[in-house]
């Protein structure tokens, strides 16, 4: 089921933004506009659902340093967006809030930070006192939480889901602060919306970096397997060309190949279980093996992979997709979104003018993030009715 909404507050310069998804989605704006931050945002509540979210958040800096700093006392520099919105100097509860509803079912999260006992110092409590805690969670079954459509939600260190006569009753009673309903609750007996929703989460792909160096993995012949998700980097590209070949929709992606490079195509070979991709050209009297390519051209096939495969995920984000690429791409490449949306929700996080005018022309919803007072805002769209749940 497709995203209908997507809810973060309290995350950098996102004091609270509510956005409506289609299926089909083009973040975009000026630099430091927040694009990154809500991409972040997006992977931190993949994470979630990965047992990953507190981890995500201390490779940040920890929640602290990734509060929203709005509020008495932020300089000019925050104000204008010339320098990045860090720190809370806000007097409030410290809350990072994440979640989404579908059309079928919603979730959310708020994390803040562990209260101290009384008369307790750090030297005599856990040395992991600066982790985030969760302070409250839900499940609900619609587009908007309310009282009467709770499926499950956290109560201190209990887990109450719906039973068959639609009550709430307890799952769990001994979960930790930092551990969420998605890591303890979710089974198939007990909690079965639960688990189908996390690993509907789990399911999420997001493509923002890959190795297109020369000394990537996917310029050098490696063992493959049968791959029917490209990995994030890229490093398993040979065998996931192959596998679109084999089970996925191969002329597609040999068609997506010859709009971005007439008269060109890509070439799998596989010697002794060592998969090598390279790509032949016309004109020239051999094929080019991948060590050879340009930078763009390999993140192409990349992007052209990951677009084509034959498992589509419910939701994949891309971000930035557009770096390394020659202009003339960029039309090729909206195209190719554009036919992906209809078997994935796509969001793209982009700042290329190129393609984002490429892909509002497919349809693609326009979501242009600007800075107000050091706050990413979002003008001329419709805010989709919204709850977080209580603390």
């Amino acid at each position: 089921m497709a995203l209908i909404t997507l809810a973060v507050s309290g995350y950098r310069s996102l004091r609270s933004l509510v956005l409506p998804l289609e299926r089909l989605n083009v973040v975009t704006g000026a630099n430091g506009s927040g694009k990154s931050s809500l991409y972040r945002s997006l992977r931190l509540l993949a994470d979630v659902a990965q047992g990953q979210a507190i981890a995500s958040l201390a490779a940040e800096g920890g929640l602290r340093s990734t509060m929203w700093a709005g509020g008495a006392g932020y300089s000019s520099a925050m104000r204008s967006g010339r320098s990045p919105m860090q720190g809370n100097v806000g007097r409030g509860p410290v809350s990072l809030r994440l979640g989404f509803a579908s059309e079928d079912y919603g979730y959310a999260i708020d994390l803040g930070l562990p209260i101290p006992g009384p008369g307790a110092s750090r030297e005599e409590g856990s040395l992991f006192g600066d982790d985030p805690v969760v302070k409250a969670e839900a499940v609900w079954a619609g587009e908007r939480l309310s009282r009467f459509n709770v499926i499950a939600r956290r109560g201190n260190a209990s887990v109450l889901v719906q039973d068959k006569s639609g009550r709430l009753r307890p799952v769990v009673s001994d979960l930790a602060p930092f551990e969420t309903m998605m890591m303890r609750a979710a089974d198939p007996t007990n909690a079965v919306e639960l688990l189908f929703l996390r690993e509907r989460m789990k399911a999420w792909r997001f493509y923002d970096h890959f190795r297109i160096d020369r000394d990537a993995p996917s310029r050098i012949p490696r063992i493959g397997t049968r791959t029917v998700a490209l990995a994030s980097d890229g490093s398993d590209l040979a065998p996931a060309v192959q596998t679109v070949r084999e089970i996925g929709d191969g002329p597609a992606f040999d068609d997506a190949i010859e709009d971005a490079f007439p008269g060109s195509s890509v070439e799998i070979d596989a010697v002794n279980g060592l998969f090598r991709l390279s790509m032949r050209q016309g004109g020239l009297q051999r094929a080019l093996d991948a060590s050879e390519l340009s930078d763009g051209t390999l993140r192409y096939i990349a992007l052209a992979t990951a677009l084509h495969t034959p498992r589509p995920p419910e939701l994949m984000v891309l971000n930035e997709p557009e770096g390394s690429l020659h202009p003339n791409l960029l039309e090729p490449l909206a195209r190719m979104i554009a036919a992906a949306s209809q078997r994935s929700q796509i969001i793209v996080v982009s700042h290329a003018q190129a393609l984002v005018e490429a892909l509002a022309e497919h349809g693609a919803q326009m979501l242009a993030l600007e800075k107000e007072s050091g706050e990413t805002i979002v003008r001329n769209i419709g805010v989709p009715a919204w709850e977080w749940p209580e603390r």
